[in-house]
């Protein structure tokens, strides 16, 4: 019978989870802001964890977490492999997920070009 999920996959959910707890209650750096981690995609030979990442906030917020999150890389990994029965835990590579901004950003041209489609409309 096939799998439903690749071991990626489960290794990926269980991390998402495992580090949501971790950096909600053993990360101290105040580098870190209000983040929300977005997805974990782990490469098929689990070597490399790449973790999504949104900020509330600006752009130095977001550039504050990143570096935060790079610097505590180290810790989060040792604290995964002693919460996860894995033989080798992945690399962990923070990445800022831009797509409710990319998303935000064609909804108001959305918007603008519905309005000025209006307006033409109207003029007739």
């Amino acid at each position: 019978m096939p799998r439903e999920f690749s071991r990626a996959l489960r290794v990926g959910e269980q991390i998402h989870r495992e580090l949501a707890v971790l950096i909600r209650t053993e990360l101290k750096d105040p580098g870190v802001g209000m983040i929300t981690l977005g997805d974990v995609e782990v490469s098929r030979d689990l070597a490399y964890a790449r973790v999504y990442f949104t900020v509330l906030g600006d752009d130095a917020a977001r550039t504050a977490s990143e570096s935060a999150l790079r610097r505590a890389s180290g810790f989060l990994r040792r604290e995964l492999g002693r919460r996860m029965r894995l033989r080798i835990v992945p690399e962990l590579r923070f990445v800022y997920d831009d797509s409710q901004a990319h998303g935000d950003r064609l909804d108001a041209l959305i918007a603008k070009a519905l309005r000025q489609d209006r307006e033409r409309h109207s003029e007739d």
